[in-house]
């Protein structure tokens, strides 16, 4: 949990919060709502490095992949300010 992790280590330490990669199988919207509940869970500041827990899988559509990516970059932003 990565909300918890937080409240653990404070802001000594940054946080990689992982993104299941299965999600990016989903609708871009759903994909969109997942990065919204990882950046909640983390919260606001600098020191979370938002990806996927692991590679993106060989038959992930590649406009869901650019959804992911284009929604970490648009809706972090106010977490980051």
């Amino acid at each position: 949990d990565l909300a918890d992790a937080r409240r653990r280590v404070g802001d000594r330490v940054a946080l990689q919060g992982n993104m299941d990669p299965t999600v990016l199988y989903a609708s871009p919207e759903r994909i969109r709502q997942e990065v919204v509940t990882i950046l909640e869970s983390y919260g606001k500041g600098s020191g979370h490095v938002f990806n996927l827990g692991h590679g993106i899988h060989q038959h992930v559509n590649p406009e869901h992949a650019a959804a992911f990516i284009e929604a970490v970059h648009e809706l972090s932003v106010p977490y980051h300010q």
